[in-house]
């Protein structure tokens, strides 16, 4: 293949990762997976670099787990120090386009605190596919819980970077209500910061999840005692991580320190790690924003078989976020 021009070689792998994807999805007839599956398309897409799709195969049905909506109609917080730029469902409609995504679930962020209006509108318009996770005080209604379930929320972020409307003292009470709906708590924090709840995330009754690798510090990365507390969280069985946001932290440009993450992680709980964009990726600037097919490209150096880039894309996502 290596002698094939890289445009055709894409094309190749689109269409093998197309019939891996139909082999997957056992029992489904043609005009089901023309439904399921979209190829990606090279395509120009606000805040990221680059209109070149991944250069592996990506499964029908895969998802995005973790991305933002931005829109200044919405009033932001008056605490909120991140404020972005407008980044809408159109835009995100591009970048699923580029990169060949079915599923996404979008993550409340910190610009507008606990007002999930937009997270509950961007749900709606993006449709059955779609997945949310917000931001609730403890005094939240069990009948609010309740509505954003119908929604299609399916967890409760805690920002500890941003800390916006809430505190941490609110994430084991609200474990605690939300166990019964199978939601999740979902984590964002320097390993640092997170160390320093340990004892709290041990409590949790319901399923935990850290974002953007749970970020321990380069270049001690696996040596930093972060990761072995989400080494041992993992262990346990009742947390997550998402391979997300691996510009955050590392200090190499090939991201081979927190690759190294990564595939541990793999080691040691396939089945409980999913992946995710981070767009439009609000902390970079705008003339720093990464290239999002080759942070995806990074799934296919961290793993070892297609069947293990389908447990990340698809079928991880699809146990914790409710999909059928």
């Amino acid at each position: 293949m290596n002698n094939i021009p890289s445009h055709t070689r894409r094309e190749l792998l689109i269409g093998l990762g197309a019939a891996a994807a139909l082999g997957a999805i056992g029992g489904c007839n043609s005009s089901t997976y023309k439904s399921a599956y979209t190829a990606p398309i090279p395509t120009a897409v606000p805040f990221s670099t680059g209109t070149e799709v991944p250069n592996f195969p990506i499964p029908a049905l895969a998802c995005d787990c973790h991305h933002h909506i931005y829109n200044n109609k919405y009033p932001a917080d008056k605490t909120a120090t991140l404020l972005p730029p407008n980044a809408s469902v159109a835009d995100y409609r591009l970048l699923q386009r580029r990169l060949g995504l079915q599923r996404n679930v979008i993550v409340q962020p910190s610009t507008y605190g606990t007002d999930n209006s937009l997270l509950v509108d961007s749900l709606r318009e993006m449709g059955n596919n779609s997945r949310g996770v917000c931001v609730v005080d403890a005094n939240v209604t069990d009948k609010e819980l309740e509505r954003l379930h119908a929604a299609g929320v399916r967890g409760i972020r805690f920002n500890l970077s941003f800390l916006v409307g809430v505190t941490p003292e609110m994430m084991l009470p609200l474990s605690q209500r939300i166990a019964p709906l199978g939601w999740n708590i979902q984590i964002n924090g320097t390993g640092d910061k997170n160390l320093a709840y340990m004892d709290i995330f041990k409590k949790m009754p319901s399923r935990i999840v850290f974002d953007h690798l749970g970020q321990p510090p380069q270049p001690n990365g696996i040596n930093h005692p972060s990761f072995k507390m989400y080494a041992d969280l993992l262990n346990a069985g009742n947390t997550w991580i998402k391979l997300t946001g691996a510009y955050i932290t590392s200090k190499q440009n090939d991201f081979g320190d927190t690759n190294l993450i990564a595939r541990k992680y793999i080691e040691i709980a396939p089945d409980r790690l999913i992946w995710g964009t981070d767009w439009p990726h609000p902390t970079k600037k705008a003339n720093e924003k990464p290239d999002d097919a080759k942070m995806m490209d990074q799934i296919a150096i961290w793993t070892s078989s297609a069947a293990l880039q389908e447990k990340i894309l698809v079928s991880n996502p699809a146990v914790l976020y409710g999909f059928n």
